[in-house]
Formats: C-alpha cells, sequence, structure tokens
C-alpha cells in the first residue's frame, strides 16, 4: 500500500481526536509502538519522511474510517469522518453487541 497524500503529526492527532481512539488503539491498529506514534505527532506540521510510517498511518486512518482531505486552493490538509456519525453508530453496535464470531465472506 503507499500512501496517496503527504501526512504531518497534526494531521495524525487531527484525525485520532476526530474518531476519539487513543495512542495504544492508534498505535495498535497502525502496526507501530506507542513511542513511534507520539513521536510523529511531535513533530507538529513537519511530514512524515518515511513511506513506511505513512503507509501504517494510512491502514490506520483506513481502521477507523478517517479520511484525509489534501491541501488544496491555498488550504491545509485536514481530515473528515469516512461515513456519518450515525453510521458509525451503527457499526460499533454491530461490532460491540456480542455473540460467535464468524466470517464476512458470503459464498
Amino acid at each position: 500500500m503507499t500512501s496517496q497524500f503527504k501526512v504531518t503529526g497534526r494531521v495524525i492527532a487531527a484525525g485520532r481526536a476526530l474518531v476519539e481512539v487513543g495512542r495504544e488503539d492508534f498505535a495498535k491498529a497502525a502496526g507501530l509502538s506507542v513511542e513511534a506514534l507520539t513521536l510523529l505527532e511531535a513533530g507538529g506540521s513537519a511530514w512524515v519522511d518515511s513511506q513506511v510510517d505513512a503507509d501504517a498511518i494510512v491502514r490506520a486512518f483506513d481502521t477507523f474510517g478517517v479520511v484525509v482531505v489534501d491541501e488544496a486552493d491555498g488550504l491545509g490538509a485536514g481530515v473528515r469522518l469516512k461515513f456519518t456519525r450515525q453510521d458509525v453508530k451503527q457499526i460499533v453496535r454491530l461490532e460491540t453487541e456480542g455473540g460467535m464470531a464468524r466470517p464476512d465472506d458470503a459464498p
């Protein structure tokens, strides 16, 4: 997977804040250590130089339904939800209702 955008520490922090996900859960979804995520966020407006780290952030954003809005028309980059708040509530409700886990593959 190759990220299609450049990402900064501020964008990472904004994405986490948008979906209310802690560093531990976000780092786990990205496959990064909490320390590595903390350092990336501490970079502020500096670009994430490592393609491996940028791809990890993309994976985590995708997991939590965050979409990055690239810089355009003189405006900076930002984040938005992939789903509406109602969609997210429904997904969370379904994922936490319990029961036996089954494969998602339908014949």
